[in-house]
């Protein structure tokens, strides 16, 4: 948990962990074998909340877009494609596209706990005890590092607690990349002083072999995204959708990282979905069309609940771009497991240019050699292979070829359906069947996005109510994911519903077998009315579509 939240956020997000797991929204992955540490496996409910999430992006984005008129705010009327690619590609790929060089970590192991670091996150501090001076290294949130690094200090120093007035420090924590020399450096978990290794690069894609030999030739790697497979398929999309600029291609699908330090539950795991859009436009109108993408994306998570002080975009500096983008944007959203004002990217909006067309247009690739051999020219520089084809768009209009500009809105689908789940987190109370006022966990959750959409309950299992109330359940269960639950008293049927995000609620009692009609209830206001079943379904019907 991050130092600077209050306790009752942390206890928050704590509450959101045991009832993902107790609810069946997510579980460890492998976890009867002790768990399998950056994976996870999504639940009965989970399932159903990660795919109407990953649902209402590509109907949102994709099948419902309508391209026979502009939408507000676009430059132009444009078409949206989709793609499914394969999670292993050709390694040249890789080579092309920077990851296989440019996509690492720095790495430092410690001898003597065998235990291994990200550089960039180990922070130190020089301590000065009994004429000794000793940078102690501590991988801690800002606000609990200063307590681990006295701890680990007095330790260090054989020093009692009568004793603190011993310790002092020379300056204020810093990143171990500032220091070079680590020789004087007590590591993380270490009792010595001195065992860190020299920081090294660590490639986070995940390597595997192909075919039947196990040899530099049969290299290939798990893709760590899904925009590659877009790029490699320009030409494919042109030729066979007649698709033409501006347009857009989008995929969803799994990618895998080999992160060392997976952490913060789901936010940054070793496998992953990503939702990404690869939008194709003429050079001369990329700016504009980023802005649009940019704000296009920011107002989805609005529509359905992300907004307020917990969801911000914020533009890049300079030195933060990537290698091949112009301008990038991050949408970023206040989990509960970050210091308070810290925000964690949900989706990165980013210009890339032409530098993936280019990338995988120029050059040839030699068929007889190893693709990720580095070869170089005459002057000792890398030779860039890529495939030879011509990638470049002609416009049938006005015969102007050139190479389309990308702009690249690329999220998360694990990390979307987790801020959902925190934002959708509620805590509060309601009457019970005595009318005496409890509390309730409520998760408010968007109609569309919640994995249950109505729960039938009859008021008691007996005079016909359960038979009743099963025949609409079996009626709503043609058009909505809809439950049936007949066990305990209605009120607690009901807590049950709130707590898996259930919008609505269908209770059937003594006047429905009468005149037809059913209590409807609502989960956020609990408001009660008697309504008929045909109701039932466009009451349901227009909040999914609100």
């Amino acid at each position: 948990m991050a130092g600077d939240r209050s306790p009752t956020e942390e206890r928050t997000m704590e509450k959101i962990v045991s009832l993902c797991r107790r609810r069946g929204f997510l579980f460890q992955s492998s976890e009867i074998y002790g768990g399998m540490n950056g994976c996870w496996d999504y639940g009965p409910l989970g399932v159903e909340l990660k795919r109407n999430v990953k649902d209402a992006w590509w109907q949102d984005m994709v099948s419902r877009h309508d391209d026979s008129r502009p939408l507000e705010g676009a430059p132009a009327s444009f078409e949206m494609v989709g793609l499914d690619c394969t999670i292993i590609m050709h390694p040249q790929v890789w080579k092309c596209s920077g990851h296989y060089d440019l996509f690492h970590d720095e790495m430092v192991d410690c001898r003597e706990t065998k235990k291994r670091y990200r550089f960039d996150q180990i922070r130190a501090r020089w301590a000065l005890a009994k004429g000794r001076r000793v940078c102690i290294a501590v991988i801690a949130d800002a606000e609990e590092e200063h307590e681990i690094a006295t701890a680990r200090a007095m330790k260090h120093f054989r020093l009692r607690a009568k004793n603190a007035e011993e310790l002092s420090w020379d300056g204020e924590f810093f990143g171990l990349d500032e220091l070079g020399d680590t020789s004087e450096v007590l590591a993380p978990d270490a009792k010595e002083v001195g065992t860190l290794t020299e920081p090294r690069e660590f490639n986070l894609m995940f390597q595997t072999n192909v075919g039947a030999m196990v040899d530099a030739d049969a290299t290939a790697f798990l893709r760590p995204e899904t925009a590659q497979g877009i790029f490699v398929n320009f030409k494919n999309v042109v030729d066979s959708s007649r698709v033409s600029i501006p347009f857009g291609v989008a995929q969803v699908g799994k990618s895998f990282r080999n992160e060392i330090t997976p952490r913060n539950f789901t936010f940054r795991s070793r496998e992953f979905e990503q939702m990404e859009i690869e939008f194709f436009c003429h050079p001369s109108e990329s700016a504009e069309w980023y802005r649009y993408w940019r704000d296009r994306r920011l107002s989805w998570y609005h529509r359905y609940g992300l907004a307020g002080e917990h969801l911000r975009m914020r533009e890049h500096e300079a030195d933060e771009l990537s290698h091949y983008s112009t301008g990038t944007a991050d949408i970023e959203y206040a989990f509960p497991f970050l210091a308070e004002g810290d925000f964690g990217e949900l989706e990165g909006v980013a210009h890339r240019g032409d530098f993936d067309l280019r990338s995988h247009s120029e050059g040839k690739l030699d068929p007889s050699s190893n693709p990720l051999t580095v070869q170089r020219g005459e002057d000792g520089k890398p030779v860039h292979r890529g495939s030879g084809k011509d990638l470049s768009y002609r416009d049938p209009v006005t015969n102007e070829r050139f190479l389309p500009h990308v702009i690249e809105p690329s999220a998360g689908a694990d990390r979307a359906t987790l801020a959902f789940l925190c934002e959708a987190y509620t805590e509060d109370e309601a009457p019970d069947d005595a009318g005496k006022l409890q509390s309730r966990t409520v998760l408010r959750f968007h109609p569309r996005l919640a994995p249950v959409k109505a729960a039938v309950l009859p008021l008691v299992k007996k005079d016909g109510m359960p038979e009743h109330a099963q025949a609409l359940y079996r009626e709503l269960k043609q058009e909505f994911p809809t439950y049936y639950d007949e066990k305990a008293a209605v009120g607690r049927r009901y807590r049950r519903q709130d707590e898996i995000g259930t919008p609505f609620c269908i209770t059937v009692d003594g006047e429905s077998l009468s005149d037809g009609t059913v209590t409807l209830r609502e989960r956020d206001s609990m408001e009660q009315r008697r309504v008929s079943p045909d109701e039932v379904v466009s009451i349901i019907r227009d909040a999914i579509r609100g």
